[in-house]
């Protein structure tokens, strides 16, 4: 952003809360990077890749999983709990409409096992969620 606000960053410390609370609650969790070399092949019980919007003055935020799945109701089924969650703890509306090709086809999840169930988070937008994220 141009207050010098980065999405790598703000994901990042996120990701590390993420990461705490579900370690409290018991689950063995992996931490990757977005290119992480173990992603290739990675079999876990889920994977979500955590991300946030752009800098724009918009609320929001969005989920989704890979377009070509091999699982789709089990994928559909870890975005919607993903979704409700998210929009239960945190009071944002759902922006289905700025869902794009670039988390439907996620580069990541091409490389997965293929019994790996995948989805992708938007947290909200850099610009009019900050606040919240």
């Amino acid at each position: 952003c141009d207050d010098g606000r980065l999405e790598v960053e703000t994901v990042a410390a996120i990701a590390r809360n993420v990461e705490r609370r579900l370690q409290r609650a018991g689950a063995q969790v992996d931490l990757l990077d977005e290119y992480d070399q173990r992603i290739s092949g990675f079999v876990a019980d889920a994977l979500v890749s955590i991300h946030a919007d752009s800098c724009i003055e918009r609320s929001g935020f969005k989920s989704a999983r890979w377009a070509d799945s091999d699982m789709p109701a089990v994928e559909d089924r870890l975005v919607r709990c993903l979704s409700d969650g998210y929009a239960a703890a945190t009071g944002l509306p759902f922006d289905a409409d700025t869902i794009t090709d670039d988390m439907t086809r996620y580069h990541a999840f091409r490389k997965l096992a293929l019994d790996t169930p995948a989805a992708i988070v938007e947290t909200g937008f850099l610009g009019g969620d900050w606040g919240l994220i």
